[in-house]
């Protein structure tokens, strides 16, 4: 018997989004984490772009960080690749601005992207892999 998958709830992303964001991040299935860091740190506009100092904070509202989290990534060559590192490096606990998703989109996001995580497809096309 299978698991069900999760459903998204409380969150500003859609069933399309989300699907969408998952057969996105599938291409990464795997990528290993170091190689992951690599590229997000090397080529991740926030690690090159801005002071982290001078990084603005999140507010705790949805909608303003949903805004601020588009606003910093924009133009990120390394937005999918940051956001999968950082779901598997935090998980439920994420925090901050990570791949252009606030943290409550994150986390009403990360049971999904486990689910898919846990449950791969079973052909090799599909998963999207890593080479």
């Amino acid at each position: 018997m299978s698991t069900p998958m999760p459903e998204n709830s409380s969150s500003g992303l859609d069933r399309d989004a989300c699907d969408e964001l998952v057969f996105k991040l599938t291409k990464f299935r795997n990528v290993p984490d170091d190689v992951l860091c690599e590229l997000v740190t090397r080529d991740g506009l926030c690690f090159w772009a801005y002071d982290r100092e001078d990084m603005p904070d999140t507010s705790g509202d949805d909608d303003v960080d949903r805004r601020l989290a588009a606003w910093l990534c924009a133009g990120c060559p390394v937005m999918d690749e940051c956001l999968e590192l950082e779901l598997r490096a935090a998980g439920e606990y994420t925090v901050g601005v990570w791949g252009a998703m606030s943290e409550t989109d994150r986390r009403a996001f990360y049971p999904i992207w486990r689910w898919h995580r846990d449950h791969p497809p079973e052909d090799e096309d599909e998963a999207g892999e890593w080479r």
